[in-house]
């Protein structure tokens, strides 16, 4: 049956805005009574940003106060704790400020994290611990996700209109909705293994899309790039030949068994007690060996090398010298023979 329940509405114009977040006031409250009951949250923060969170503390109750919600740091079990009090007035500020103590948890800074109190601003922390299981590539993958020098975080913060923190196994991120869903897309599919590169691209080609208003009711999917997988060649293992054995008709002949050794050797008839004392036994020479070697290894630095008495010389050292005198004598005779035959010859010129 076809409905008729779509009628025309005089009072919906196309100057109103639908998207508009308009700002919770006491007003809005037509009651005017406190909350049936007292909502609360809690999380826990690491030992490293108790410091921080000390010295910025007055200024979060500061915040949190205008909005009519208390707020309690336990140092003792290191736990943040946010509640509704009989003024708050707005019911869906107590889920700001539990993103509010989520994002100082993960490191974000207070004049960032104030933010989320904000009406038009969100926040997501999209875990990235689990997706990938081999450390060194998640490191890898997490550090693409930043880029040298933090270029590719920077400019997916241009793009998404978003502030992001990556922190451990977690990414930290606030902005608008819209926003937080592309970056969200961007994550995941970097930790499988996608480059945020081809992401930057698309979404840099939608914006200057969204400045034609006459493409505003079209399909964008024929300007936006299509990026296909290449499996990019690898070089292969060298394959090791294997020498052809001979054929023999015969199959090789059956090893024995540990039982038919342990027969052969006579340990199979020995007790649970005569085995264990044959393996000390075993040991112990093993042991006794490896001592002996070290102790000659040891020895050897202490004893002393073979020395000649004082006085005796070898009749080899001495022929050794008789010869090399000689040699000295005739080398010398030559020189002084060479020397008189060239001034024999100068005189007669």
């Amino acid at each position: 049956m076809v409905s008729t329940h779509n009628k025309d509405k005089p009072w919906d114009t196309d100057d109103i805005d639908k998207w508009h977040i308009e700002e919770f006031k006491p007003e809005d409250n037509a009651s005017g009574q406190p909350f049936a009951e007292e909502s609360s949250f809690m999380t826990l923060f690491p030992k490293y940003r108790e410091t921080y969170l000390k010295s910025v503390w007055k200024d979060v109750t500061k915040a949190l106060d205008s909005h009519h919600i208390a707020c309690t740091l336990d140092l003792v079990e290191g736990s943040m704790t946010v509640k509704t009090t009989r003024k708050t007035y707005d019911p869906a500020i107590i889920l700001k400020a539990r993103d509010l103590i989520k994002l100082l948890a993960r490191s974000v800074p207070f004049p960032q994290a104030v933010k989320i109190l904000q009406e038009d601003t969100a926040c997501d922390v999209i875990k990235i611990g689990n997706i990938v299981t081999n450390k060194e590539r998640f490191v890898k993958r997490r550090q693409r996700l930043v880029g040298p020098d933090g270029n590719t975080l920077k400019a997916l913060e241009l793009l998404t209109k978003c502030y992001i923190l990556v922190q451990g196994n977690t990414v930290s991120a606030m902005g608008p909705y819209k926003g937080l869903k592309e970056l969200r897309r961007v994550v995941e599919d970097c930790m499988h293994n996608v480059h945020p590169i081809y992401h930057i691209k698309e979404l840099m080609i939608k914006r200057e899309l969204a400045k034609k208003p006459e493409l505003a009711n079209e399909d964008w999917s024929r300007f936006l790039p299509m990026f296909k997988k290449r499996n990019v060649a690898r070089k292969k293992p060298k394959k090791i030949k294997k020498e052809k054995k001979v054929y023999t008709p015969f199959p090789p002949a059956q090893l024995p068994r540990k039982v038919d050794l342990e027969i052969e050797s006579g340990e199979y008839f020995l007790n649970k007690k005569e085995k264990q004392f044959k393996k000390l036994e075993e040991r112990k020479e093993i042991q006794a060996e490896k001592q002996r070697v070290k102790d000659e290894e040891r020895r050897k630095d202490y004893t002393a090398p073979k020395e000649k008495a004082y006085g005796t010389t070898d009749k080899k050292e001495k022929k050794k010298k008789r010869s090399k005198d000689t040699e000295e004598g005739e080398v010398e005779e030559a020189g002084n023979m060479s020397e008189t035959k060239s001034s024999k010859k100068h005189k007669k010129a």
